[in-house]
C-alpha cells in the first residue's frame, strides 16, 4: 500500500512492476534500479513473488530491477480500506504485450472484490484494452492511456464501449493540433520532470489548445503541479464526478 505525491489519485498500488517500453524520460525505471537487488533475470513465469524478498534483513521491493514482476502478495493491500482513487501499477505498464493474461486477470478479480475503490489503469498500449473490455466493465474501473503528442492518437475505441476513459498527456512533448478527443471522460496534462539532458518544456499555448478542445467537449481537465511555472496562474484541477470521494 503506497502513499503518493501523484496529485490526480489518492494512492498507488503496484501488484505488478517493471516495463519494457524503454521510454527515455521514465521515472519509474530509475526508482526500480535504485532500490533493486540486481538479481539474475529468470523467465517471466518465475518472476511471481508470494512474499517480498529480504536481503540482509531488509526488504527488496524490486528484486529484478525494472524487469516485469508479479508481486502476488500485494493483491489484497486495499481490500478492507476506505474507498479511494487508486492508480494501479504506477511502476509498470500492466497492459504491455509482455504481461501474461493471467497477471491482468488476477488484478482485475481483486478489484472486483473491493468495489469501494475507483481503479485507474494507465497504459501506452491501449489496443490491449479491446480484448478485455467485454469481460471487465464495472463503473469503478477507469481505462486510461498515455499520449505524449498527437502522433498515433486514437480515441475511437472509447465510443464503442460503455467504460470510463481518460488520457494522460504527460509528459507533454509536442503540441496537440487538429486532434479530436470526443468520447473521453477525463484529460490529465503534465510536463516532463527530472533532469534529463534533452528534457522538453511544453509551451503554454500547447496547454491552451488542449484545454480549448476539452471545453468544447465538456471534458474535465486536470493540470499536474509540474505545469505551475508554465501555466503562470492557478492550475485547472478538475475531477469527473464519479472520481470524487467524500472525506
Amino acid at each position: 500500500m503506497d502513499k503518493t505525491k501523484i496529485d490526480w489519485c489518492d494512492s498507488t498500488w503496484n501488484p505488478v512492476t517493471g516495463c519494457l517500453h524503454g521510454c527515455e524520460y521514465c521515472y519509474a525505471r530509475g526508482i526500480a534500479n535504485r532500490f533493486g537487488f540486481h538479481a539474475s533475470e529468470p523467465d517471466i513465469n518465475e518472476r511471481v513473488l508470494l512474499e517480498m524478498p529480504m536481503s540482509a534483513g531488509k526488504k527488496v521491493p524490486y528484486p529484478f530491477d525494472f524487469q516485469p514482476t508479479f508481486h502476488r502478495y500485494r493483491l489484497d493491500e486495499y481490500r478492507n480500506k476506505r474507498g479511494r482513487n487508486i492508480f494501479v501499477c504506477s511502476m509498470a505498464d500492466l497492459f504491455g504485450e509482455w504481461v501474461p493474461d493471467t497477471w491482468i486477470e488476477e488484478v482485475f478479480e481483486t478489484c472486483k472484490k473491493s468495489p469501494q475503490h475507483n481503479y485507474l489503469f494507465l497504459t501506452k498500449n491501449p489496443g490491449r484494452y479491446e480484448k478485455l473490455l467485454n469481460c471487465y466493465m464495472p463503473p469503478n474501473m477507469w481505462f486510461g492511456w498515455s499520449q505524449t503528442g498527437p502522433v498515433g492518437a486514437d480515441f475511437s475505441f472509447t465510443t464503442h464501449h460503455s467504460v470510463q476513459t481518460f488520457v494522460s498527456m504527460e509528459p507533454l512533448l509536442s503540441p496537440f493540433t487538429e486532434f479530436h478527443i470526443r468520447g473521453v471522460d477525463w484529460v490529465i496534462i503534465g510536463a516532463e520532470t527530472g533532469r534529463r539532458k534533452d528534457k522538453v518544456v511544453p509551451k503554454r499555448e500547447w496547454i491552451e489548445d488542449i484545454v480549448g478542445q476539452c471545453r468544447k467537449e465538456d471534458i474535465p481537465v486536470f493540470m499536474k503541479s509540474s505545469l505551475m511555472n508554465i501555466w503562470g496562474e492557478q492550475l485547472i484541477q478538475e475531477f469527473p464526478k464519479r472520481l470524487i470521494h467524500e472525506n
